[in-house]
């Protein structure tokens, strides 16, 4: 191998040097024509054989290598970021990998080529990383989408992915992307969030946190409704912790993002259809075939479709504890949203026989919210109490209470109990969980 890539550096030497009169080129025009000259040179799938550390390190020499050939004059700055440019472009996603290297990033949003915004700490912010032109983008964006298995095109120009870490990916090219490719990319913490570390940034109360896990251990069926980028899939991976290390796991997912840490966890992952219009595997047709996998446990990322009824009958024979998430702005929102995906399953069930499908499956809703700040909070812990008539009947045992807005913008409010004692208590102590009585106090543990 390192005679294949002494030849590779032989044949680099005899690019032609620029003409020594012409003015230097910006660095991302060098970086991208460095790239393209070394796609000429190396073979990408003999790189592919060699470990990381040694592709880069070849890549370098031979990077070096051309601009000295070339007579490209650099200070020692700018060689080291157009190299780093060069090795990006070659192994990673090219300008977007300092941000993907950015822990303080959480979300980058890229608006065509010459339009890249960041989230940072609940707000956006613009950036000076730019791509060369729609081409550059696209190879990108078709690099990710390759790497799990799908396809985006103009057939199908919208596409979710996902990065090797588990950072949710989405894109939309022509023609529905008018002003180029757009690219979002939902980052996860490097470090898996703990429950410890939702209560130190004031997601929720103590109260809420020692509840709430209360509720999984005892295997209460737990469903988490929130608007986008509220923190539902954080909240979702972080109550996911409370299951035992002994019980069989089973996730289900458009696009895999979940990072459960125990040690018996069964991964599925939708699949779009083929370019025959074929091959097409929903969620529905998942949670079906997870009941024959003898789970413990069932736990979807989000439920937006029809598999809602399969997931409730799920709940409903002896499938407790499962988790989901779910799009809506309130607890009865979701309530609602639920009752609308089962119609979309083409059941033909009359509002009370779909209630109480959906009282007797749930016992938890949690309501996250993004504020005006971009803080993310747990605004409302509600427990399903059963159905009175046609009615769903909720209680609420937590809210997060807004008392104002300080001068710098911040949202100022407090973590409240409601005062009012679960009706689940007893099934809690009846399966080990004991709690304090003062948890539900009305005076609330703790300001946010």
């Amino acid at each position: 191998m390192d005679n294949l890539w002494r030849a590779r550096l032989q044949a680099a030497t005899q690019v032609q040097p620029l003409n020594g009169t012409a003015p230097e080129p910006p660095l991302q025009d060098l970086r991208m024509r460095l790239h393209r000259q070394l796609l000429a040179q190396v073979n990408l799938r003999e790189m592919e054989r060699l470990a990381p550390a040694q592709v880069r390190q070849q890549l370098q020499q031979l990077g070096e290598q051309l601009m000295v050939t070339q007579g490209v004059s650099l200070n020692e700055a700018e060689r080291r970021e157009v190299l780093q440019g060069v090795q990006n472009e070659m192994l990673g996603l090219g300008p977007l990998e300092p941000l993907l290297a950015d822990a303080s990033v959480s979300d980058i949003l890229v608006n065509g080529p010459y339009s890249v915004f960041v989230e940072r700490r609940g707000r956006l912010e613009a950036t000076g990383v730019r791509f060369a032109d729609d081409a550059h983008l696209l190879r990108v964006i078709d690099r990710i989408v390759s790497r799990v298995g799908r396809r985006i095109d103009e057939m199908s120009p919208m596409v979710d992915a996902r990065l090797p870490d588990g950072s949710r990916v989405n894109a939309v090219i022509a023609p529905l992307a008018m002003d180029g490719p757009l690219l979002s990319i939902r980052r996860f913490a490097v470090q898996p969030w703990q429950l410890q570390d939702l209560v130190a940034a004031q997601m929720l109360s103590p109260a809420m946190a020692e509840w709430l896990t209360a509720t999984v251990r005892a295997r209460l069926n737990v469903l988490i409704s929130g608007g986008t980028g509220s923190g539902k899939t954080t909240l979702l991976n972080v109550l996911s912790g409370a299951i035992g290390a002994h019980e069989r796991v089973v996730t289900i997912e458009d696009a895999a993002e979940l990072q459960l840490q125990q040690p018996h966890v069964v991964r599925l992952e939708t699949r779009p259809p083929n370019l025959e219009g074929q091959g097409e595997v929903t969620q529905r047709s998942l949670v079906r075939n997870s009941l024959r996998m003898r789970p413990d446990r069932i736990v979807l990322g989000e439920v937006r479709g029809a598999e809602v009824l399969d997931m409730l009958q799920a709940m409903n024979t002896g499938h407790d504890g499962s988790m989901s998430t779910v799009h809506a702005n309130s607890p009865r929102d979701a309530i609602t949203r639920l009752e609308h995906m089962i119609g979309m399953a083409g059941m033909n069930l009359d509002v009370r026989t779909m209630r109480q499908q959906i009282g007797a499956a749930l016992a938890v809703l949690v309501q996250v919210a993004r504020l005006s700040d971009g803080q993310r909070k747990v605004v409302s812990v509600q427990e399903i109490t059963g159905l009175e008539g046609e009615v769903i009947t909720l209680q609420e045992i937590f809210a997060f209470r807004q008392q104002g807005v300080s001068p710098d913008g911040h949202v100022l409010g407090r973590f409240e109990a409601s005062g009012i004692r679960p009706r689940c208590m007893a099934l809690l102590q009846a399966r080990g969980q004991t709690l304090r009585d003062d948890l539900f106090r009305p005076a609330g543990p703790g300001a946010a």
